[in-house]
């Protein structure tokens, strides 16, 4: 059973170490918070991670998981097997419940963890936009389990198009409806695309793949708008090439299980819709509303923090600095950004035992990219564009560095490699929870 936390009662600390050390708690163990605790490893601070998984999950491979392209353990790594010989890092998995600012106390499903300082890294969740259908209907793609839900999606509908003899209800399992053109939308589109073409056809050979529809729905003009035009085009014309229907100024306005309805009243009839079109960062209870802005971004200052507390931090996607006339309405919610403010906040935290000044969060664009399929991708560089094969080669290395683990990293690396050569993945397994039934 979890802690049951009674704001009118004091709070069940947890066990942890006592000594002379500040204690730092980080709230999070993404890009930012994974940052931060091992940049403070091995520092004069007791660390204490919190999160509600015990493992770190590399977010940009999501895809790869929900098309069978790789196995979940790929992308994810223990916590506890990162900090093992630290002695100043400690986890603890935990729902985090509120924070109780006066009292410097992080209120969890486990209990109350004490501080002196709290760094909010709790990252960003799929945004509806408060359209409750479609949030109960599609599928999300936020978290490994996720993607291995979407995974296990696909393959039940095509064993149920397999074991029906109507036609059109065998389309609607087919179609697939992917929603936003985002890189993780297209991405996601691009590698269901080449499943269609390279390896459905061979496990379901009865199955009529022509009149299987796999479509991409873009609100705006023009797909991946955080890049360049030029990027822009090219990846429409990939997509095209693997013969996705990208549809753009078009965006879904309701889907009941069954049927997709655009915002032009035109309607699909898919059993599968997944939802890449937004995101909003995760609130905590506790703090108020002058802490956030409109779009629920904690309001801090050059140094990342909150200006209304300052012993409590915010990075990556909950964070939006205040006082940047470049970014007015803050940093974009990517993973580099996470990851800078991160190295800047444990800089100054070890700055701060030798008493050195803290420095100011000054964001270093290092470029964007975007893979479509195989040899297709599209990369931009500071002063520098390109696009094709090399890109496509360059997003791989770039990826199969930032993982964690080289057991992971080589595992990655043969699964690449097997399915470039053999044009087929061999993870097609359809995982499920026996007690539920599949529809």
């Amino acid at each position: 059973m979890g802690y049951k936390y009674n704001a009118a009662n004091a709070c069940d600390e947890l066990r942890l170490p006592i000594n002379n050390k500040k204690r730092i708690v980080i709230v999070g163990g993404g890009f930012a918070g994974l940052t931060l605790a091992r940049k403070l490893a091995g520092e004069y601070y007791q660390v204490v991670l919190v999160d509600k998984n015990n493992f770190h999950q590399f977010q940009p491979l999501f895809y790869q998981v929900a098309t069978s392209g790789l196995e979940p353990s790929a992308i994810s790594f223990p916590f506890r097997k990162i900090f093992q010989e630290k002695n100043n890092i400690h986890f603890r998995m935990a729902e985090v419940l509120e924070v109780d600012s006066g009292k410097n106390e992080l209120i969890t499903s486990i209990g109350c963890i004490p501080y002196d300082y709290l760094i909010l890294a709790l990252g960003a969740t799929t945004n509806y936009y408060n359209n409750a259908h479609i949030e109960k209907f599609s599928s999300p793609m936020k978290t490994v389990s996720e993607a291995l839900q979407i995974r296990n999606l696909i393959l039940q509908h095509y064993e149920n198009a397999m074991n029906t003899n109507d036609d059109a209800l065998a389309t609607a399992f087919m179609n697939i409806v992917i929603v936003g053109g985002g890189p993780t939308g297209v991405e996601l589109v691009g590698a269901i695309a080449e499943m269609k073409k390279f390896v459905l056809p061979k496990d379901y050979p009865e199955l009529d793949f022509t009149s299987m529809k796999v479509i991409l729905l873009e609100g705006s003009n023009r797909l991946l708008s955080a890049m360049s035009e030029k990027s822009s085009k090219k990846a429409l014309e990939y997509l095209h090439n693997l013969g996705v229907d990208v549809r753009l100024n078009c965006q879904a306005k309701d889907f009941d299980g069954n049927l997709v309805t655009l915002s032009n009243n035109e309607t699909i009839v898919s059993k599968t819709l997944v939802w890449a079109a937004g995101i909003k960062p995760n609130k905590i209870k506790g703090l108020s509303e002058e802490d956030y802005n409109n779009a629920g971004r904690i309001l801090v200052n050059s140094q990342m923090q909150s200006i209304n507390h300052q012993n409590i931090f915010a990075l990556g996607d909950l964070a939006l600095v205040n006082d940047n006339a470049d970014y007015p309405n803050g940093h974009p919610q990517v993973a580099q950004v996470a990851i800078q403010q991160a190295k800047l906040v444990g800089n100054n935290f070890i700055s701060m035992l030798i008493n050195k000044k803290s420095k100011r969060f000054i964001y270093k664009d290092k470029g964007s990219m975007a893979t479509v399929g195989r040899n297709l991708a599209v990369v931009e560089l500071p002063h520098f564009k390109f696009s094709g094969f090399f890109a496509w080669f360059v997003w791989m290395f770039v990826h199969l560095f930032s993982i964690i683990g080289i057991k992971n990293k080589m595992l990655i690396f043969v699964n690449w490699a097997w399915n470039y050569l053999t044009y087929d993945q061999s993870l097609r397994l359809l995982i499920r929870n026996n007690t539920k039934e599949n529809v």
